[in-house]
């Protein structure tokens, strides 16, 4: 039987030990305090080579599947070292540092070199819409690894990618993805489709990456039914838009994790997250909710990393999704 990782605090064993109080991390989405350690949890990690019975098995359990070391760790950071090399003259990179390290300068304001999740400067949306139609980044994203991988765990015969990958930088200190899940972003297509979160670069726990509400997606199902009942009368154009009247203004249902889980503690359970590596990738189904982490990075890492979604050749698409990113698409 193939060997299975199993995420523990660092310094710590891999044995029930993790799952004590003074081996929890410490979890801030951007606004509000610390989740309470007693809230948090270590997410589980699976080896690439277990048997696909057992991995569909943990990614219907779970929600989420994280495999470890998927893309080649080179690859990955070959991309990140493109990326950062674009933004090298906007003075976010620490002086003196290698873009493939993506050091943010601590003498800059994290708030001025936001990306997707916050609110860029004007100078910088271009920076982001050459970025997502960079031939490197699409290159990326068909990445052989990747893609068989996603057809051997779908059984899919063949993969369809949306256009509207999403690269998201996220400086320390600055703001982030808000609590969500990615069903309400592309309500006018089928909700079966498969969400691949890539860190692109090594990510601490608390370096920006994704947390998970455990066992949520029957909360993300049942906040969906919910919506739409409110907002069956609603013309189809609004009524699919995650920026309707029954939304918050940015798309997100919170930024404040601490907040979220309190409005839903009946049915919430811990918030998760893993000490992601250059070369994971997490799968997600559509209902799992979910939010960055603040960007808290001991040595002051921006985290980078790009969110995918993939679908069975032949399904119904969210049109709007098969254009790539633009700051001004509306989305």
């Amino acid at each position: 039987m193939a060997s299975v990782d199993v995420l523990s605090a660092p310094g710590t064993p891999a044995d029930n030990s993790k799952d004590t109080a003074s081996y929890l991390p410490s979890l801030r989405s951007t606004q509000g305090d610390y989740v309470d350690k007693s809230s948090t949890g270590w997410m589980r990690s699976t080896h690439r080579d277990m048997p696909l019975d057992e991995m569909r098995q943990r990614y219907k359990k779970d929600g989420y599947i994280w495999i470890k070391d998927l893309i080649p760790r080179e690859d990955v950071y070959d991309m990140r070292e493109h990326y950062f090399s674009h933004f090298s003259h906007t003075g976010m990179l620490r002086p003196g540092t290698s873009p493939r390290d993506g050091i943010f300068n601590p003498s800059s304001d994290p708030n001025a070199h936001e990306g997707i999740g916050g609110i860029p400067e004007e100078a910088t949306k271009q920076l982001l819409n050459d970025a997502h139609a960079d031939p490197y980044y699409r290159n990326f994203l068909a990445h052989p690894s990747l893609r068989a991988f996603v057809r051997h765990f779908t059984g899919w015969k063949q993969e369809l990618i949306v256009d509207r990958a999403l690269l998201r930088h996220n400086c320390p200190g600055s703001r982030s993805t808000g609590v969500h899940y990615d069903q309400y972003f592309l309500r006018d297509g089928d909700d079966e489709f498969l969400t691949a979160w890539v860190p692109i670069g090594d990510c601490a726990p608390a370096g920006g990456g994704l947390m998970y509400l455990e066992n949520s997606t029957s909360l993300g199902k049942d906040l969906e039914a919910d919506f739409l009942r409110k907002a069956e009368h609603l013309p189809k154009q609004e009524r699919i838009d995650a920026f309707n009247k029954f939304m918050t203004d940015d798309g997100f249902m919170s930024h404040d994790a601490v907040e979220f889980k309190e409005e839903h503690k009946e049915k919430a359970g811990r918030w998760l997250v893993g000490d992601y590596e250059a070369g994971d990738v997490v799968f997600h189904n559509p209902w799992m909710i979910h939010a960055a982490t603040k960007n808290e990075d001991e040595r002051g890492r921006i985290r980078l990393a790009s969110d995918l979604r993939f679908y069975e050749e032949g399904a119904r698409l969210d049109r709007r999704w098969m254009n790539i990113w633009r700051h001004d698409d509306g989305l």
